[in-house]
């Protein structure tokens, strides 16, 4: 289901540890560097994904080309793509069945969050966790 519901999303954001961030940066201003450094600051594990960058590490963490060769399983997938390039990403979550896949702010696909959602996944939408997590009072998590 696509939820924006602050229950919800204080739920999934207390209980996830393990955060793939597909269209992770290297580059310190960009946003998808500074949530996924904020991140682990709270405590999650986060997997930077980036076939650009694979191999290389950002923020001490190892950088993978795609989900699929991530090395251990992920309870969320965090997408900084362009909503047009999201399909794929959605399709390899389904595939292996994740359980939430988060589209972050402006990134909207409406298709591909119906397939999640049939596929039993819980999408988000449109909204940032590095947002969410101080304006719902979520504690950092704990390993």
């Amino acid at each position: 289901m696509t939820t924006q519901d602050p229950k919800r999303i204080h739920q999934i954001l207390s209980t996830v540890r393990t955060i793939a961030l597909v269209g992770a940066s290297e580059k310190t201003h960009r946003p998808s560097h500074e949530v996924m450094e904020f991140m682990q600051k709270q405590g999650y594990r986060m997997i930077p994904v980036n076939p650009r960058l694979a191999g290389q590490k950002v923020l001490g963490e190892t950088v993978y080309p795609d989900i699929a060769s991530l090395p251990e399983p992920v309870d969320m997938v965090e997408l900084f793509l362009a909503p047009e390039r999201t399909d794929a990403v959605i399709d390899q979550a389904i595939e292996l069945k994740v359980p939430v896949i988060w589209l972050q702010i402006g990134v909207i696909n409406e298709a591909g969050a119906a397939r999640a959602e049939a596929a039993g996944l819980t999408v988000v939408m449109d909204l940032c966790p590095k947002q969410e997590i101080p304006r719902l009072g979520i504690a950092p998590v704990s390993p």
